[in-house]
C-alpha cells in the first residue's frame, strides 16, 4: 500500500475535525494552498503551542494555560456561585458581558439522547462532586448553581438532569433568564443581552 500524499494525509485530518465533510475539507486545503507559505507555518505553529500549553482546568474544565485556571484562582470572585456553561467558548461569551462575577463549571458539551451522549460523556460528575465536597466548608461552599446551558432542546433536557441532581444535595439550582432567543447560543447574543440574562436567572428548584 502506497503512503498517502500530503494532500491526502491533510484532508484525512480536516475531515476528523467536526462539521467537516470531504468537500470542506478539499475548499480548506486549497485555501491553504494558496496563501503564502508563512501562513501556513504560522497556522502549524499555532496548533502546535494549542497542544503543547493548554490544558483543561482541574476544578472548572476550562481551558487553561495554568491548572487550576486563573478564573477558579481569583479571589475577588465568589465562589459560592457557580455557574455551568455548555462549551468554553460560552465562558468567553460571558466574560465579555463584564456583569458576573462568580465561579464556573464547563460540561464540554450537552445531553443528546440521539447522538448517544449521556451523562457519563459530560463533565457532570465532578461537578457534583465539587458541590458535595465544599457543603460543610461555610466560608468557600457553593451556595447556588447557575444554570447556563443553551436555550435548545438539548440544553433544557440538560438543565433539567442537573436541576434534579443538584437539588438534592441542598444547593440552590437557577437558571439564565430566557432574555435569550429560544434556539440561539451564549456567542450569539449582544452583551447586553447577556447581562440581562445572568441577572434576571430564575429559580429551577423547589427551595423558597
Amino acid at each position: 500500500m502506497t503512503t498517502p500524499s500530503a494532500y491526502d494525509q491533510l484532508l484525512d485530518q480536516l475531515e476528523k475535525l467536526p462539521g467537516i465533510g470531504r468537500r470542506s475539507a478539499e475548499r480548506i486545503a486549497f485555501h491553504l494552498l494558496r496563501q503564502p507559505a508563512d501562513a501556513s507555518v504560522a497556522l502549524a505553529r499555532a496548533l502546535e503551542a494549542f497542544r503543547t500549553n493548554l490544558r483543561v482546568c482541574g476544578v472548572c474544565g476550562h481551558v487553561t494555560e495554568s491548572d487550576p485556571c486563573p478564573i477558579c484562582t481569583d479571589p475577588q470572585r465568589d465562589g459560592t456561585v457557580v455557574l455551568v456553561v455548555e462549551q468554553p467558548s460560552d465562558v468567553f461569551a460571558i466574560e465579555q458581558a463584564g456583569s458576573y462575577r462568580g465561579r464556573y463549571h464547563v460540561l464540554m458539551g450537552r445531553l443528546a439522547p440521539m447522538e448517544a451522549i449521556g451523562p457519563g460523556d459530560l463533565n457532570i460528575q465532578p461537578l457534583l462532586d465539587r458541590v458535595r465536597s465544599r457543603r460543610g466548608d461555610e466560608d468557600g461552599a457553593v451556595r447556588e448553581v447557575i444554570l447556563g446551558t443553551n436555550p435548545t432542546l438539548e440544553g433544557d433536557g440538560t438543565a433539567l438532569y442537573l436541576a434534579e441532581a443538584l437539588t438534592e444535595l441542598g444547593v440552590s439550582v437557577t437558571r439564565l433568564a430566557r432574555g435569550m432567543p429560544t434556539g440561539s447560543s451564549l456567542q450569539g447574543v449582544s452583551k447586553a443581552v447577556l447581562s440581562d440574562a445572568v441577572q434576571a436567572r430564575v429559580r429551577m428548584d423547589s427551595h423558597r
